[in-house]
């Protein structure tokens, strides 16, 4: 499986978000990794939607508060790595 990865796909009329947009992705998909690594690492055969629920919640622990409440991450993505737990690919 490859790295869990998040895209922030700012808005293209906002100079903030566009310039934010490198920095706030690399923090994004930092969380996203540091979270799949310790949800793999305590993984007891919980069933997906339970490890999808925990990616999302210890991704928005490892945000500044403010980051976390408006994480609107791809559930696509989120499924994809919660998958590759589930069968031991990660």
């Amino acid at each position: 499986m490859a790295d869990p990865h998040v895209t922030f796909d700012p808005d293209p009329s906002d100079p903030v978000q566009r310039k934010l947009r490198g920095p706030l992705e690399e923090q994004l998909t930092s969380a996203l990794k540091a979270a799949t690594d310790r949800v793999r690492a305590s993984y007891r055969g919980e069933p997906f939607d339970v490890v999808c629920r925990r990616l999302l919640d210890e991704t928005r622990a490892g945000l500044h508060p403010d980051i976390a409440a408006a994480f609107e991450p791809d559930m696509n993505e989120l499924a994809r790595v919660a998958v590759a737990i589930v069968r031991g690919q990660v």
